[in-house]
């Protein structure tokens, strides 16, 4: 073997080894946001601190909760396709679950975007956390949520005061995004507006507002105030396709390293280095000639 020709192997074998190392860094570098555990209180559509309170002809597609209060009124007229769980011991634990599911979410890091002003209509985003620039989030118009071909892909809005949608307006999910893996934490209260479309689950510290014909699939989950409802259709959609929920091994920082993502380019770098160890032993063969 040359020396010309034993200088090339080793620029191969050389750049086999770098390549093969620098995609799983890259792979860890690049975050993965991890849904919001709801543990218990995920099996709930609507769940608020201190009452539930409904006009006209509301549907919700789902359970009940309310603890510690255990005013709920309007039903009839409105109709619950589940059970109720008021001021006992499933809904006082699934209250429990809110508060930490809530307390992960308004912590997760990093953020992927700060919204200037906190307008999301006619927006188009992609997995991640996003925080609002003036501390409220407001939609007026189509948000579309881009789940770019993966079915567990996850949003988390983080509002440090308050989210309103506008009427009519409305929250498109599309390419395997879906309403089981959005999260809207609201650190003070949320206002669904008059026949306005919501995809997610909101989160609120006190109370929530969904007003006339507003349809929202997810769940309404109020921690302290109330639920207020006025004809509304709420359905708690429950993940297909891609995760429920994964305990994360890891400390939970937002970031995690066990999807799909993230194992593709380390089954690249074990077939690079496969090549660089077979280089390497054509070049010690040849030597030894």
């Amino acid at each position: 073997m040359n020396k010309n020709s034993k200088s090339s192997a080793f620029k191969v074998l050389a750049l086999s080894v770098i390549v093969g190392v620098a995609l799983p860094v890259v792979a860890l570098a690049a975050p993965y946001t991890q849904q919001v555990n709801l543990a218990t209180a995920d099996n709930f559509a609507v769940l608020a601190g201190s009452a539930i309170t409904n006009t006209g002809s509301t549907v919700i597609n789902g359970n009940v909760g309310l603890a510690p209060g255990s005013a709920i009124s309007g039903f009839p007229p409105g109709l619950i396709n589940g059970t109720q769980y008021i001021a006992n011991s499933t809904a006082t634990k699934a209250k429990t679950d809110l508060v930490t599911a809530y307390n992960d979410a308004a912590g997760r890091t990093p953020v992927t975007q700060v919204i200037a002003a906190g307008t999301l209509g006619n927006t188009t985003l992609t997995p991640g956390v996003y925080t609002s620039a003036d501390s409220t989030f407001e939609i007026d118009g189509p948000l579309t949520l881009d789940g770019e071909g993966d079915a567990s892909s996850v949003f988390i809005f983080k509002a440090a005061s308050s989210l309103i949608t506008a009427g009519a307006s409305t929250v498109i999910l599309q390419n395997g995004a879906q309403a089981c893996n959005v999260f809207w934490q609201v650190t003070s209260s949320a206002t669904l507006g008059t026949n306005s479309i919501f995809k997610g689950n909101i989160l609120s510290l006190t109370s929530i507002t969904a007003t006339t014909g507003a349809d929202i699939v997810g769940s309404l989950l109020a921690r302290n105030g109330a639920v207020t409802l006025d004809a509304n259709t709420i359905t708690n959609e429950t993940c297909t396709g891609g995760e429920a929920f994964a305990t994360p091994v890891l400390p939970n920082t937002g970031v995690g390293t066990t999807n799909a993502n993230f194992l593709a380019p380390i089954l690249v770098s074990l077939a690079v280095l496969f090549v660089a160890v077979s280089s390497l032993y054509v070049i010690r063969t040849n030597q030894n000639r």
